[in-house]
């Protein structure tokens, strides 16, 4: 499996969407991370259904939406007809797992569960063969430009560990401050999606195209 990338959509120009669409296109962007907060289960709001249908309508680039919402089920029915490619919801939220796993399944659409930096890995453990992907935050969520928490590493290192030998195994996402240097350091345990936000891809003074910042970031990544 290769390596992707998926740009954080609520990092670009808001006021310039359309032409940060395009310039990810360009640089081969393989997602479109959007992160849906609901001010409760974390401090911050973001990203309405209406919003991102007219995203979704402006690009060919899969969508990868992360519920960080308190009640998974109810943000599944509102944004599933925008048909992304996947759904993440939080375990910590979750009395029925199953059940909202079943929810995105009945819409067509790839299961994913996330879990934060002070959730330990068995929270997830019971659940690897029913999902596509497991995002795995580095940050706590809510906020962009918070430090990586390198205590995250051991964690990702077991979960590679454990799906080595695994039929099905999920992909692996990572979200929170991910660049060349943090990248650097998960070298002998690469996840599967990295997540680039404004300390790798956007909002940078370097005068670079997303295409050279991503091809630095491939810099750290062994292929």
């Amino acid at each position: 499996m290769a390596t992707l990338i998926a740009a954080s959509i609520m990092c670009a120009d808001q006021l310039n969407v359309a032409d940060e669409l395009a310039k990810l296109e360009a640089a081969g962007v393989d997602m479109l991370h959007c992160d849906v907060m609901d001010g409760v289960y974390v401090n911050n709001l973001a990203i309405g259904p209406e919003w991102l249908t007219t995203v979704k309508n402006a690009t060919n680039i899969p969508l990868d939406i992360h519920l960080a919402a308190i009640n998974p089920i109810k943000y599944i029915d509102l944004f599933a007809p925008i048909k992304p490619e996947y759904i993440s919801f939080h375990v910590e939220v979750c009395e029925d797992v199953p059940a909202v796993i079943q929810k995105i399944r009945s819409y067509h659409i790839k299961p994913a569960i996330a879990l934060n930096p002070e959730t330990p890995l068995k929270a997830i453990l019971p659940y690897l063969n029913d999902v596509e992907m497991v995002l795995m935050m580095t940050v706590n969520p809510g906020f962009a430009g918070q430090n990586f928490q390198e205590a995250v590493l051991e964690k990702l290192h077991e979960l590679k560990t454990l799906l080595k030998n695994t039929a099905h195994a999920p992909l692996i996402e990572v979200d929170g401050n991910i660049n060349a240097t943090t990248i650097g350091k998960m070298s002998d345990c690469l996840p599967d999606v990295f997540v680039l936000g404004t300390s790798a891809l956007f909002h940078r003074n370097d005068n670079k195209t997303y295409s050279e910042r991503i091809v630095q970031i491939w810099s750290q990544v062994k292929r």
